[in-house]
């Protein structure tokens, strides 16, 4: 845990010599099920060992000090309990801000302020969820200092709360449910409508996830993602009229086809195949782990990178062109873009052995395409939020 001996030292010369607790929020990963949380789908994420780690220790007075090493420029924020308001100049401690003004909101004293110091390793715009992974550290740490009696599921909820309410950002709840609810190898397959879920032993053999990054900053990302979940609710409005259903992930392929029609629109009707199919396999996929059908499972992915491009249309240049170059590698049974799309993260399934000629040869292919080089992680699935003791 050298990470954690840093950012407590870093404490120490901050803020003096005092006891301190330590925690840690990962980050995350997809490994199917894309932009099907908010059309009532299934989604099967799973945390890793990358994520924000976090010192803290209360204070006396009302006043919250926090500090950030991966933002150093950016200096020692400070503000007072009495004024929780989003102000652009506190840069990422509005997340700290929102998080604090939700759970008073949902009935929790917050009577005194804290110190915090927090270092992320999550690569900075990947699309691995580091505000959701901040947001879930910010949450135990709250629910350890001023000792909470408040259920995971909550924190959970808050988290997307801090996001839609405070930030503004009209995700659905994945992020923070796979952070909150993450074990050591295991995948969870979450029903975003319901938010019944099951953990799914992720063994996978002599083969591991590549995260790659595009290195591409995702500015279209959000307004794009906007504009797909606009398409989606008509495509349901309209699908509404002959059929009774509340969201997309109730249908499956088949229904889907014989109702179609009724959406009247080629764009839109594309956006809802994609929504169905997606939830499909992410169905699919699961079963496929516990069979330890890998080779199935690779194959899915593809097909989820194949919607994600041509039906959805969120994946962009950059993407296409990692994936592609993935899955000509030899080791590799499958691989798809991740998160909302539009640059961030693609993910592979190689053989370990593999990994480094697989590296060197999308690199190469990479960038003699795009221009510039993209980077990988090996990603372990790892806890989720949590004190570290």
């Amino acid at each position: 845990m050298e990470k954690i001996a840093e950012v407590t030292a870093a404490f120490h010369k901050l803020f003096g010599e005092k006891a301190t607790s330590a925690f840690f929020a990962p980050g995350r990963i997809n490994l199917i099920g894309e932009h099907t949380d908010y059309n009532g789908g299934h989604v099967f994420p799973a945390s890793i060992t990358y994520g924000t780690y976090g010192v803290a220790a209360p204070r006396e007075d009302n006043q919250v000090k926090v500090y950030s090493l991966n933002f150093e420029e950016v200096g020692l924020i400070t503000f007072s309990l009495d004024n929780l308001n989003y102000t652009k100049e506190d840069n990422w401690a509005n997340y700290v801000k929102g998080f604090i003004l939700k759970v008073q909101e949902a009935g929790y004293p917050i009577t005194h302020g804290f110190e915090l110091v927090i270092e992320g390793t999550i690569p900075n715009g990947a699309g691995l969820s580091s505000s959701a992974s901040l947001e879930l550290l910010v949450g135990v740490m709250l629910e350890d200092l001023y000792d909470l009696p408040i259920s995971r599921l909550e924190l959970v909820k808050i988290g997307q709360k801090v996001e839609n309410e405070f930030i503004g950002v009209n995700s659905g709840i994945m992020d923070q449910f796979a952070i909150g609810f993450g074990q050591k190898e295991q995948a969870i397959l979450l029903d975003t409508n319901t938010l019944v879920y099951e953990m799914v032993p992720t063994e996978l053999g002599d083969y591991a996830i590549v995260i790659m990054n595009t290195n591409k900053r995702r500015e279209l990302a959000d307004s794009k993602y906007n504009e797909r979940r606009g398409e989606c609710e008509e495509a349901l409005k309209r699908l509404q009229t002959v059929v009774d259903i509340q969201s997309l992930g109730e249908l499956d392929e088949e229904t889907f086809r014989s109702y179609s029609e009724a959406i009247g629109d080629a764009i839109l009707t594309k956006r809802a195949k994609h929504a169905v199919t997606e939830n499909q396999r992410t169905l699919k996929a699961k079963d496929a782990l516990v069979a330890g059908d890998l080779v199935l499972f690779g194959q899915l992915l593809n097909a989820s990178h194949e919607s994600l491009q041509h039906d959805y249309e969120v994946t962009g240049i950059e993407l296409d062109t990692l994936v592609q170059a993935a899955q000509a590698q030899t080791g590799v049974l499958g691989a798809r873009m991740t998160g909302a799309g539009f640059g961030g993260c693609a993910i592979a399934l190689v053989k370990e052995e593999a990994i480094p000629v697989f590296e060197e040869k999308v690199k190469e292919t990479y960038l003699e395409k795009i221009g510039y080089a993209p980077d990988f992680y090996v990603a372990h699935i790892g806890d989720g939020a949590q004190k570290i003791k």
